[in-house]
């Protein structure tokens, strides 16, 4: 064996050194630079409803775009992709945290009309059905409020975000997968095939379209490019409100240009709430942000754990869950506008001393319906959800919506806009209606700051679902050790209007059996189209989420 030197030894274990401390310099210098592992991301990220859209939100923030240029757009989108849940004939609320920490809501949400129907009320369905009808549209708030907060945060130019949906309306798309799978349905398919829906969702033989069908929006194309051209008051104040307006009389409506004219968006403070060591800001009423808040908060008192899901200890935890959730539905009643109703009419929901008043009364078993509170409000599903985070810390948590699916079934034919039916969310929750008020909605964007520095961006769809799928998110996430993306696939509890436990498909049967043992009535609730989508900032890693129950895939850089 050749002998070397003592100094030439020294030369080769230096060198040795030098080469192992540029290998670790290189190894972080290639993870910071090519963003964190796992399949995260390291600058921005967008959770819509579907791939496209999220890659359409993506793009442009590629493109020097805020979170809230990314919102709009991938909203924009889904107006396409997804028509039966959101559009620019709906309103939304946008809960958006800047990158020094203050978190303001931005609700525009649809309003009542002023011509509103006197005995609205009377028309409320006393069962679950989709209601249809031109009485119960709202004062479309979406391009409003899409012009003010673009104004505060947006960095893009208005027109630059309206241009890929431009384009998918104009030249058309293949049937969407979700759509195509709810247009098939019985019940959406004879909903589409006996309105004013079929002329852009039928073929010529008024058979609703297919898998491998064309969708086209044509006359939604030429609306958006005029908006995108002379802005929103081109909706409000212009040719395209006076074509709505229009088409919504010849179908029995009330809506008139100064209804439009009128409309305000709300600008308020989120409401603060702690959750151990954490902080949860959400939208306050009319939205479900004080009733989510209200679940998670009571929840926390019962000190969850990972151990909290073996054995008893998971039949124990979600009967105070179900317990939580009964408590909450007796609590809707509360959830008003409060520029008609008093500020203060939901502030007990985040008072910790009712929360643990509340919790103290819990059973260890259910309890007839009279014991929360007798409910008398009708369940119903649909909306959006979109969660973005930029490279700049702007946080945007935004859900829209034209309340049930498709709206109320009216399409304008001048316009190519789908309308809302939103003053049905007033149905059983309210004795009567005012002009300009905004409904109770189960609506809640959110955004979750750790005492760590952690940003979670997150919110849902899914109507009276809404609450149990972000609340049980939510839970997953913060207490139970599950990952983003295995908290939001989780199947969850739903509580409907009657106090009957509802659960989706894969829920573990063991729970279900131990539930129904401590008395809990079983419901037989069908559509479980509650849809959680959230971002997550933690340690310098961005991690994305969408609900896979709408075939959802999140995008990022």
């Amino acid at each position: 064996m050749a002998k070397y030197k003592p100094w030439l030894l020294c030369c080769f274990t230096l060198a040795g050194f030098v080469c192992a401390a540029a290998l670790v310099y290189l190894c972080i210098v290639s993870f910071l630079e090519s963003g964190c592992s796992g399949g995260t991301f390291k600058h921005a990220a967008v959770s819509a409803d579907s791939q496209l859209c999220s890659e359409i939100g993506k793009n442009m923030l590629q493109q020097g775009g805020s979170a809230v240029d990314g919102a709009i757009a991938a909203l924009l989108c889904t107006s396409v992709i997804n028509p039966q849940s959101m559009g620019i004939g709906g309103g939304s609320i946008f809960t958006i945290r800047n990158k020094t920490g203050n978190v303001k809501v931005y609700n525009f949400r649809e309003t009542v009309p002023k011509s509103v129907k006197p005995n609205l009320l009377n028309d409320c369905p006393t069962t679950f059905r989709l209601s249809t009808g031109s009485q119960w549209i709202g004062v479309p708030g979406e391009l409003r409020g899409y012009e003010a907060v673009h104004k505060q945060y947006g960095k893009l130019p208005w027109s630059k975000l309206f241009e890929p949906t431009i384009k998918l309306a104009r030249d058309g798309i293949p049937m969407p997968h979700f759509l195509g799978k709810l247009l098939s349905s019985n019940i959406v398919k004879s909903h589409v095939e006996s309105s004013s829906l079929c002329k852009v969702f039928c073929n010529k033989r008024n058979i609703v379209l297919g898998k491998g069908d064309i969708l086209k929006f044509p006359k939604l194309a030429e609306t958006l490019e005029t908006v995108a051209k002379d802005g929103a008051d081109a909706f409000y104040t212009g040719k395209i409100g006076q074509d709505l307006v229009q088409d919504i009389k010849a179908a029995g409506g009330v809506l008139t240009m100064e209804d439009l004219k009128s409309f305000r968006v709300q600008v308020q403070d989120a409401w603060t709430v702690p959750i151990g060591n954490a902080q949860m800001h959400i939208p306050p009423p009319p939205s479900g942000g004080p009733l989510l808040a209200f679940i998670v908060k009571l929840m926390k008192g019962f000190s969850l754990t990972p151990n909290s899901l073996e054995g008893d200890h998971k039949i124990q935890m979600y009967h105070h869950f179900v317990e939580a959730a009964k408590f909450a539905n007796a609590q809707k009643k509360n959830i008003r506008d409060p520029a008609f109703n008093g500020e203060k009419s939901a502030v007990h929901l985040i008072d910790p001393s009712f929360i643990n008043r509340t919790r103290e009364v819990i059973s260890h078993r259910a309890q007839d319906i009279s014991y929360y509170s007798r409910n008398l409000f009708t369940d119903h599903f649909g909306t959006t959800h979109v969660s973005v985070l930029d490279e700049d810390g702007l946080a945007v948590s935004a859900t829209s919506t034209i309340n049930e699916l498709f709206g109320g079934a009216i399409f304008s034919p001048q316009t190519g806009i789908i309308l809302n039916n939103e003053l049905t969310d007033f149905c059983g929750r309210v004795d009567s209606v005012i002009a300009g008020e905004q409904p109770p909605s189960s609506m809640t964007p959110l955004v979750v700051e750790s005492n760590s520095g952690g940003i979670l961006v997150i919110g849902g769809s899914g109507g009276s679902m809404i609450t149990s799928g972000v609340a049980l998110s939510l839970i997953n996430r913060l207490w139970l050790g599950m990952s983003l993306s295995d908290a939001i696939a989780a199947p969850i509890i739903f509580v409907d209007s009657k106090n009957n436990v509802n659960f989706e498909p894969g829920f573990d049967k063991a729970v279900i059996d131990g539930l129904k043992a401590l008395g809990h009535k079983v419901g037989d609730w069908k559509y479980f189209f509650n849809v959680v989508n959230a971002v997550e900032k933690e340690n310098g890693c961005i991690v994305a989420a969408s609900d896979r129950r709408k075939m959802g895939i999140s995008a990022g850089y």
